[in-house]
């Protein structure tokens, strides 16, 4: 099992726009600092809750290992950012629903003493690499962790999606749209566009159309990992975007290009952590009150 090289320095990022969770990020900075663990808060959360912080690069190079403490879409947005220092992420659950901020707040200490005698689990999660060519020639690169999500930029409005895989054409979507997920992000929108889910471990994309405008029976198709995925919109308006954090325009004659990368996220998990278990008690799953 993988281990740290070193547990001695977190760089921290925060829930944006929540100044709110001063007293939380304080409580915890505290315990760390009660383990021996320098704490280190990207200047951006810093300034939100009116305290220093340091730059992003700086914060990375310097940690050993990086703290989301809001939700997963925080954990997603720390992950996609430092993914050029490929630093092992933990994910402190201040949001809602937690698929991968799974450490809570009570759990925070005990967790940091096992942290700290090695006992944790170090995951390897399969992630997006892709770029926008437009029709000019100009590329736009982008990385990607759950999923990416051509749709209308406009509700109600339909799109026109001619995939590819490896360079040969298979399907045309129409419809609301067709999301690429990792398996990671199959508990995300995939999952509500009635995708199926996968163990985030497994090494494949998932395609999976929104409400296809069609009689055929357009159903969700896992493909491996080591395949290549080009997309175009052909006809209509359309957006890509990432995570559902960054969006990108795609005109006629833009091509989209996915691929897996070549290096995962890491993510820092509890030695007992269950991916079942995490599935049966966010869906809950054999709830019989639900």
């Amino acid at each position: 099992m993988k281990q740290l090289p070193q547990v001695k320095c977190a760089g921290f990022i925060l829930k944006p726009e929540a100044p709110e969770i001063k007293p939380l990020y304080e409580q915890i900075r505290s315990q760390f600092e009660k383990k021996g663990i320098e704490v280190l808060l990207w200047e951006h959360s810093a300034k939100m809750i009116g305290l220093d912080g340091v730059a992003f690069e700086e914060m990375c190079e310097a940690a050993d290992f990086l703290v989301s403490l809001g939700g997963d879409g925080t954990l997603l947005s720390l992950v996609r950012r430092s993914y050029a220092y490929q630093k092992p992420v933990v994910g402190i659950n201040a949001g809602n629903l937690g698929f991968l901020a799974d450490i809570t707040i009570e759990d925070v200490d005990s967790f940091l003493e096992r942290l700290l005698v090695g006992e944790y689990r170090v995951d390897d999660r399969m992630m997006i690499e892709g770029y926008i060519e437009k029709k000019s020639g100009s590329k736009i690169s982008f990385i990607a962790f759950n999923d990416v999500v051509i749709t209308s930029p406009e509700p109600s409005k339909m799109v026109k999606v001619n995939a590819s895989i490896d360079g040969e054409r298979f399907n045309s979507y129409t419809g609301d749209g067709l999301i690429i997920s990792t398996p990671t992000g199959s508990t995300a929108y995939n999952l509500s566009a009635g995708g199926p889910i996968l163990y985030p471990l497994t090494q494949a994309f998932i395609i999976t159309p929104v409400l296809a405008h069609s009689l055929a029976n357009q159903r969700p198709l896992v493909v491996p990992a080591d395949f290549s995925i080009e997309l175009d919109a052909e006809k209509y308006r359309a957006i890509a975007s990432i995570d559902g954090q960054e969006v990108y325009e795609l005109e006629e004659g833009d091509i989209l290009y996915i691929a897996g990368a070549k290096k995962g996220a890491t993510l820092i998990h509890r030695k007992e952590h269950n991916y079942f278990s995490v599935l049966r008690e966010k869906l809950h799953w054999g709830d019989r009150n639900w």
